[in-house]
């Protein structure tokens, strides 16, 4: 197991990003972290309504867009255990929520297929997330011995004691 002070900011990422998500995921089936919603299922254009409300009176959600908070939470959880998953995860969190935050913006597809509220404040969180992924996903570099080994480049696997 990979001690805390070794992890690489991509890996933070990868960790942070996975709790808020998970912590987002339990907070939408608690009643109290969840307001009546301001636009209704038919205007929302959903036809799955189990759990339609708004986070902290802010993003809409249901059961599914808890069940994926919780599902990308767990993912990134477990991807902070090395680099290489890390920035795996990081990318395939880009590559989702970037369209997402599309899709968001235009009536027909805010709703995914009248599944998933991700409309209104969603549009610029999924956005957000997409950008911040990117980076750690896609722009980041670091050497690929390090991706390999965990070890940067120029320390010898062994350090010395002292």
């Amino acid at each position: 197991m990979m001690k805390t002070g070794q992890m690489k900011a991509g890996q933070y990422f990868a960790l942070i990003t996975g709790i808020i998500f998970v912590l987002i995921g339990f907070m939408g089936f608690i009643g109290g972290f969840v307001k009546e919603p301001t636009a209704t299922p038919d205007m929302a254009g959903l036809s799955f309504t189990t759990g339609y409300g708004y986070l902290l009176g802010l993003f809409p959600i249901n059961v599914l867009h808890n069940i994926v908070h919780l599902l990308v939470g767990f993912l990134g959880i477990f991807a902070s255990a090395s680099l290489g998953s890390a920035r795996l995860y990081s990318g395939a969190l880009a590559l989702f929520y970037g369209p997402l935050a599309v899709m968001g913006l235009f009536p027909p597809t805010q709703s995914t297929l009248g599944l998933i509220p991700i409309f209104g404040n969603d549009v610029w969180l999924h956005g957000f997330t997409a950008a911040i992924a990117t980076y750690f996903g896609f722009i980041a570099k670091p050497d690929l011995l390090e991706l390999r080994t965990g070890v940067p480049t120029g320390e010898s696997s062994t350090r010395s004691q002292g």
